[in-house]
């Protein structure tokens, strides 16, 4: 593993443990040229996923940015950090067994939306905006419309 200070190639792992959902490895690790101190995580891949986007290009799947839309979605809202966690473990698992390796990027958005939908009313309003391309206030009427109108309706 690379030395993200020094770029130093023989960092040395000096403690592993799971980490709190039991999804991913947290390694602390130095560096013996710099001293520099850092954590990595390890988490199982079981197939490449690649975004189909609109235009019909393909990217690798990126964790990351899913987490940083989250996070934009989410900010300042009262929700548990474990929760998103597992919601973002919840989608990666859901298009890691999906059959094919390439996921439309519709897809992963219905997914997020569907995620956010039962964590937080504000910040699925929030992405839906984005997602949706929303243009006027007409349009967060009706999806909040749609919101208010789901949850109304009876428990099965």
């Amino acid at each position: 593993m690379r030395c993200p200070y020094c770029g130093g190639l023989e960092t040395q792992v000096k403690d592993s443990r799971p980490s709190d959902d039991h999804s991913a490895i947290r390694r602390r690790r130095v560096c013996p040229d710099c001293g520099g101190r850092f954590t990595t995580f390890e988490r199982v891949q079981l197939r490449e996923i690649m975004v189909v986007k609109k235009s019909g290009r393909r990217v690798p799947f990126d964790r990351d940015k899913l987490q940083h839309s989250l996070a934009i979605a989410l900010r300042k809202r009262p929700v548990d950090p474990e929760r998103v966690e597992r919601m973002v473990n919840g989608i990666v698992r859901q298009l890691e067994s999906m059959g094919d390796g390439d996921v439309p990027s519709e897809t992963i958005g219905k997914l997020v939306m569907e995620g956010l939908k039962n964590l937080d009313d504000v910040a699925y309003v929030r992405f839906a905006s984005v997602y949706r391309n929303f243009r006027e206030a007409r349009d967060f009427e009706e999806l909040i419309g749609e919101l208010t109108a789901d949850e109304g309706e009876p428990e099965k």
